[in-house]
């Protein structure tokens, strides 16, 4: 399997064609926002436990949403029965959260290569008495911070497109890191586009909110105003892993109407997309029906 190379420009397209999808069918991405935004809340409630709960969890939720775009973009109206439909097969769910096992694996080594290197200044913030200066904490864990940021890039690169190889293709989990590592390395620039422009759009609404507060609206105010627009910029977020997923690795295997009337994906392994690097690039940032 070889993935496509896009211009630079693609980064912008995943989210254009995102929000596109989103004002196809705008409550029910919506609805999947709020509820993948309740279960991050929620893992909170369970220290440590609930985070890595979710973490493992995130390839699962991941195609989810792909599976949901790609009925979307189908016309196909999306009911209660049709979200979990995706998982409703044991091998998928079984591969997707060893997939998610491996994922919290990476994060957990990353964490402890990016820590150990400064333990030493990282107990220095505490003095002879064991009394914690945070001061000295909050300068101690600029080194770990940047070292797993960095880390981290590299661990989103293998994860990224993993959940739709393995659900979609039915790749060993092996192959499905390694064809996505090459894809988003074949793709660094859009995918560097694409980053930093949800860095922009995060940063735009949180200005909005910091402005509204100049304007003399209460904290609480602008809270109700900003809930629904972050649900929402979550949602595109969401919607803008399908077109991604799509333009580099194309739409071409095969597909068969279930009972249920949602998608049922044949095993398609061997797609040779290197034709597709070198059409035209507004092509391929748009997903075919």
């Amino acid at each position: 399997m070889q993935a496509a190379k896009l211009p630079i420009t693609a980064g912008w397209s995943w989210i254009h064609n995102g929000l596109g999808l989103f004002r196809r069918q705008p409550l029910a991405l919506f609805f999947w926002s709020l509820v993948t935004g309740f279960l991050i809340t929620a893992s909170y409630l369970i220290p440590l436990l609930g985070q890595m709960a979710l973490i493992v969890c995130t390839p699962l939720l991941t195609f989810v949403i792909l599976c949901a775009c790609r009925n979307v973009e189908a016309g196909r109206a999306m009911q209660l029965p049709m979200w979990l439909q995706p998982l409703s097969n044991r091998e998928t769910r079984k591969r997707l959260l060893a997939l998610g096992l491996a994922y919290l694996a990476a994060c957990l080594a990353a964490g402890l290569i990016a820590t150990l290197p400064f333990i030493g200044q990282l107990g220095q913030a505490l003095d002879a008495q064991g009394n914690l200066d945070e001061t000295a904490l909050l300068a101690a864990m600029k080194g770990p911070f940047i070292t797993f940021g960095l880390l981290y890039v590299v661990i989103s690169g293998f994860f990224w497109h993993a959940p739709a190889l393995i659900g979609w293709h039915h790749i060993r989990m092996p192959q499905a890191l390694f064809f996505s590592m090459v894809a988003c390395w074949r793709n660094k620039w859009p995918f560097l586009a694409y980053g930093a422009s949800w860095i922009a759009i995060f940063f735009a609404v949180d200005f909005t909110g910091s402005f509204l507060v100049t304007l003399g609206l209460s904290p609480g105010a602008v809270q109700v105003v900003l809930t629904p627009i972050n649900i929402i910029v979550a949602a595109i977020l969401y919607c803008s892993f399908y077109p991604a997923y799509v333009s580099v690795f194309g739409n071409t295997y095969d597909m068969r109407e279930d009972n249920n009337g949602g998608i049922e994906l044949g095993d398609g392994t061997s797609h040779d997309l290197d034709n597709a690097s070198r059409d035209d690039p507004s092509d391929g940032d748009k997903p075919s029906p």
